[in-house]
């Protein structure tokens, strides 16, 4: 027992200890529910994200090629119309009323999804032979008729993706940036990741068990619509389980000023105290901050390089797999590998801020994105020619096309939770409240929309000229990734330095008081 004790006390094991787990005993009352936050707020966005594809690419007169006019003519509207909403809330409410207003509607909508709207799709919607029609009348706006021969999955698909925006990019990550301190910040947001992909994990193993279940239930069967609703009562269960998480944390980690400095407590309470500011006001003071510009540029250079390259990689695995249940089958196993990788991720990247700085930390995210995505692009612009080379090993080159995009596919996304959001998310941190609550709120929801709209918009704009397929404009595509991803990088460099001119403001702010 002496030695053990001799043991722990070693300067050697100290500094391991604190390398594999950094977080302090007096500091688990408030890393412990945020971690339970992150992992419920990730896990309904698994099954979001995997059933909103199943659901709207494998639907009738549907394909791939819908995503970018649902993310550029839905999402982004959506998206601006959330962040009008939002700010004027956030002059009206207060940050836990905002939370729950912001999440509640949400949960309203999925249960409802289940239980009315799903069921009732052949009243809502067309029929299949009229939107046929429709489109053979008229084939320069066929992708749009599809979606109106869809249209309560497109809502869903909409909704789904603001969940990633709203919940998990502004509410989730606002209130983390709120009231963690900075040297927090370094230890906490890399294990906010790890604990979060946990989440991918336990997802990926429902989804997979539910899309297993055809086997045993009789063919006539529903067996994708008992699948989903087992899946919303899932995500408003989590949900109800993420507003009771916030509201324990409010009554009794937040009012000891052992968790959450008291002076930023009053700080808040007298910037509340201030005139607010409009909409229209509200607006300028963002435009004009270089700063918060630079963070959009790495949220929609994110968005764009990696929308363009997933909707590429889900027109080949619609190929692939056809029908929903097997769709969303895979994606459930994807999910479930993505969790695995972006562990392992975090595991070997979590000292890399800390020892190399945000610099290196954010410059690694879009090298990753650009290499995998050419070694991906390369490999499907020229499958064609391979497929005897296949045939002799029993594959199909639209399966290596697959394999290839999801390794693409889980290798950035592995990039986005080890390092892409923890260093973005730091460089909120020395901002006041202002730029956190309504900067924040502009560059997550409508810088994240851009991104992803951005990247529809391109597609749209090619496709239409083209009158092709997502295979037509792919060699478009990559070349617009290239260029992205330098934008990208250029933008880590500028916000490099502002951000370390912010934190030694911050430094000489706290040595005079």
């Amino acid at each position: 027992m002496t030695s053990l004790k001799t043991f722990s006390k070693d300067p050697q094991f100290s500094k391991l200890r604190a390398a594999l787990w950094p977080i302090q005993q007096n500091e688990l009352k408030k890393f412990i529910p945020m971690g339970i936050m992150m992992f419920l707020v990730l896990f309904n966005y698994t099954l979001l994200r995997n059933t909103k594809d199943a659901l709207v690419v494998t639907a009738p007169a549907c394909g791939a090629e819908v995503i970018p006019f649902i993310k550029l003519w839905g999402v982004m509207p959506c998206a601006v119309l959330f962040f009008l909403i939002y700010t004027k809330l956030s002059n009206i409410l207060s940050r836990e009323n905002l939370f729950y207003a912001c999440l509640i509607p949400f949960l309203l909508f999925f249960g409802a999804f289940a239980f009315i709207i799903y069921p009732s799709k052949e009243f809502l919607h067309p029929s299949l032979e009229s939107v046929n029609a429709l489109r053979e009348s008229c084939p320069n706006v066929k992708w749009f008729i599809s979606l109106y021969g869809v249209w309560s999955y497109v809502i869903f698909f909409i909704l789904s993706e603001l969940w990633g925006v709203v919940v998990i990019a502004l509410l989730f990550w606002q209130f983390a940036n709120e009231i963690t301190r900075t040297n927090e910040a370094k230890r906490f947001y890399s294990f906010f990741g790890l604990i979060g992909n946990l989440a991918l994990i336990t997802a990926g193993v429902i989804v997979e068990w539910l899309a297993g279940i055809q086997s045993d239930i009789p063919p006539e069967q529903d067996v994708w619509g008992m699948s989903l609703t087992f899946i919303m009562v899932a995500i408003v269960v989590v949900g109800v389980g993420i507003l009771g998480v916030y509201w324990w944390m409010n009554r009794y980690v937040l009012t000891n000023p052992l968790y959450y400095d008291a002076a930023d407590s009053l700080k808040s309470k007298k910037k509340e105290d201030k005139p607010k500011l409009s909409l229209k006001e509200s607006l300028l003071y963002l435009i004009s901050s270089k700063y918060l510009g630079c963070i959009a540029l790495l949220v929609i250079g994110y968005g764009i390089s990696m929308n363009m390259a997933d909707v590429t990689w889900k027109s080949q695995l619609q190929a692939y797999f056809p029908h929903s249940n097997d769709y969303f089958l895979f994606m459930g196993r994807f999910s479930f590998w993505t969790g695995i990788t972006t562990m392992a991720f975090i595991l070997m990247t979590k000292g890399i801020v800390r020892r190399f700085g945000w610099l290196t930390g954010a410059m690694i995210p879009p090298l990753v994105v650009l290499v995998a995505s050419g070694f991906f692009f390369t490999f499907v612009l020229f499958k064609d020619n391979l497929d005897s080379a296949f045939a002799l090993i029993g594959v199909t080159s639209v399966y290596m096309a697959v394999m290839i995009g999801a390794v693409q596919n889980i290798l950035s996304k592995g990039m986005k939770y080890s390092l892409f959001d923890p260093t973005k998310e730091m460089s909120y941190i020395p901002l006041d409240q202002e730029l956190k609550v309504k900067g924040k709120a502009a560059v997550d929801v409508i810088g994240g929309r851009l991104g992803k709209s951005g990247g529809g918009f391109i597609q749209f704009c090619l496709l239409t000229i083209t009158a092709g397929t997502q295979m037509t404009i792919a060699p478009y595509l990559f070349g617009v990734i290239i260029l992205v991803v330098l934008g990208w990088i250029g933008a880590v460099k500028g916000l490099s330095k502002l951000y370390a001119a912010k934190l030694q403001e911050e430094k000489v702010l706290k040595s005079a008081a």
